[in-house]
């Protein structure tokens, strides 16, 4: 069974995750824009990180057969960095209108302040006027009150619920997201925010219909595996192939092919060829044979 894994950060990531991704039937990530661990100083720094997830990073999915996806978006932390956040809002038309961008995002509400929430709304502005769908992070802290207002906020701005994913969503957020018609999206980790276990209740609960799975793998203790290991669990519980299928490729594919940027014949008709080089760089090292697909 083919997934795909709508929110990861494969910049915080090695190639033996992608091996291992691409092994377990991985065909697809997304990679959205996020707070890189420590705050950036300056407006130069973020667009090289813009530049490198819509560059170096899909040349490095490529190359072990898996397609890459971006959001791009200016994180709720360095929203409170007003002048770093004016400048990024003045790049960011640049960086979401290139190929490979399926959404604005990851935005919303970290500490749930002022200056959050005025670029917050500026970023929903801008994907209706780029007619992209939005990915939405849920705060940690306050979780129901920060998911409840973001959904007013974004009702507010006129973006239709169904081109938007609420993300980071929990038992304490999942009825609201979807009695009011938004994607729901739920980010398995090891030891936080979702498990694997809880998610199978979720489903059984609530059915398969807007619900999505993914990793959110980055730079700390988190699994990019989690999607088909997900997956295998929600088999073994009983739930349908069906629904199995739509919550860990089906539904994703749908809210972020709004896009017109993602489409099954992406990954359908890709071939590996290592012998590609990026800016003169290559994955290989040591001498290593290139692996070389011929086209589907």
């Amino acid at each position: 069974m083919p997934y795909i894994d709508p929110h990861t950060h494969m910049i915080s990531r090695t190639t033996d995750d992608y091996e291992a991704m691409a092994a377990a039937g991985i065909v697809a990530v997304i990679e959205p824009a996020f707070w890189i661990g420590q705050a950036r100083t300056n407006v130069g720094s973020y667009r090289d990180y813009l530049s490198h997830i819509l560059g170096f990073e899909r040349f490095r999915a490529s190359q072990f057969g898996i397609q890459h996806y971006c959001c791009i978006g200016l994180n709720s932390k360095e929203a409170n960095n007003e002048a770093l956040a004016e400048d990024v809002m003045q790049i960011l038309p640049e960086f979401a209108s290139k190929e490979g961008v399926v959404a604005i995002g990851e935005i919303g509400f970290d500490e749930q302040t002022a200056l959050e929430e005025k670029y917050f709304r500026l970023q929903l502005d801008l994907a209706r006027e780029m007619d992209l769908p939005v990915m939405i992070h849920t705060p940690h802290r306050d979780k129901k009150r920060g998911a409840s207002r973001s959904m007013d906020i974004i009702m507010e701005h006129r973006l239709a619920p169904q081109r938007v994913v609420i993300d980071h969503v929990n038992e304490e957020t999942v009825r609201e997201v979807k009695e009011r018609g938004f994607w729901a999206a739920f980010s398995i980790y090891p030891h936080s925010k979702m498990t694997a276990p809880r998610m199978c209740e979720i489903v059984r609960q609530y059915g398969a219909g807007q619900l999505i799975v993914d990793s959110a793998c980055d730079w700390g203790i988190s699994d990019p595996l989690s999607v088909p290991k997900t997956a295998m669990l929600l088999a073994e519980q009983s739930i349908s192939d069906n629904d199995v299928h739509r919550v860990t490729y089906a539904n994703a594919l749908t809210a972020y092919g709004q896009s017109g940027q993602m489409r099954e014949a992406d990954w359908a008709t890709a071939a590996i060829d290592q012998r590609a080089r990026y800016d003169g760089n290559t994955v290989l090292r040591g001498g290593q044979d290139p692996r070389v697909e011929a086209d589907n």
